[in-house]
């Protein structure tokens, strides 16, 4: 498991501030949901995490080990342990469904041809797409693209998942079943899980439910409404600066003006 913290980290592109300030803990096999407005900074955080952008000042850390500032070789080892879904799933569409989640461990790593066809094939049944691993992307639905990103970031057993706007663009079923996924990688495998997005249904569905394997093996989905620990809480950004984080249950009590017309 993963935890990555930012301490008083700035960061700004010209004249714009995207970053002021900001602090922020995620703990391992916990997440966290990043909400905002576009420009308010939440894709420089997860480009932060994978060490593509470095700030201004203050600090980032992953597992205590501080690599804001780290070069390219010396980052390797921390992105090997992370997995990124990206918004709208971004395959290779010359590359099979399997090939598309080997891809990594093929590119990368020195793991035997068997290893890799069993790990695939391991992943893609998580996400229940065991039968498709022959298709081509363009074979695909949406739904079905996001859960082969999905597999494809889990590919190498990672510590942590950065997912980008998961549920974009679905319909409520299938963005259901997306939640599901991140909730069973966070819950059954400790998998931390940072999560920008501005799905607020998917959000409150990550905040406020869990899932649990009962003592006959059976994977079940808890809802605890917003009373529960759902091992995930909000993060709200505003012009570079947080404006709540807390818990579903602070979320709804917030008074503050500009929380109240970003929910409505």
């Amino acid at each position: 498991m993963s935890s990555i913290v930012f301490k008083d980290v700035n960061k700004s592109y010209g004249e714009n501030e995207v970053l002021v300030d900001f602090n922020m803990t995620v703990e391992s096999g916990r997440g966290k949901i990043i909400l905002g407005a576009g420009g308010s900074g939440k894709s420089t955080i997860l480009k932060m995490i994978l060490g593509l952008v470095i700030p201004d000042s203050g600090e980032i850390s992953i597992d205590g080990k501080k690599i804001s500032g780290l070069s390219e070789d010396e980052m390797m080892p921390y992105r090997s342990r992370m997995g990124m879904v990206f918004q709208e799933g971004a395959l290779f569409d010359s590359l099979t469904v399997a090939e598309n989640v080997a891809y990594r461990l093929r590119e990368h790593t020195t793991m035997p041809e068997k290893d890799i066809l069993d790990s695939v094939m391991q992943d893609l049944g998580f996400v229940g797409l065991g039968k498709s691993a022959e298709k081509m992307p363009s074979e695909l639905s949406g739904g079905m693209r996001r859960r082969v990103a999905i597999a494809r970031a889990m590919v190498g057993n990672p510590r942590s998942i950065l997912y980008d706007e998961p549920t974009a663009g679905l319909d409520p079923i299938t963005s259901r079943s997306i939640c599901n996924l991140v909730m069973g990688l966070r819950d059954t495998r400790g998998i931390t899980s940072v999560i920008v997005t501005n799905d607020l249904d998917a959000a409150r569905i990550l905040a406020t439910e869990k899932v649990i394997i009962d003592q006959d093996k059976n994977v079940k989905i808890v809802d605890q409404g917003n009373a529960g620990d759902s091992n995930t809480d909000f993060l709200i950004l505003h012009e570079g600066r947080i404006r709540l984080e807390g818990s579903e249950r602070d979320l709804q009590a917030s008074g503050d003006s500009y929380i109240r017309e970003f929910l409505d």
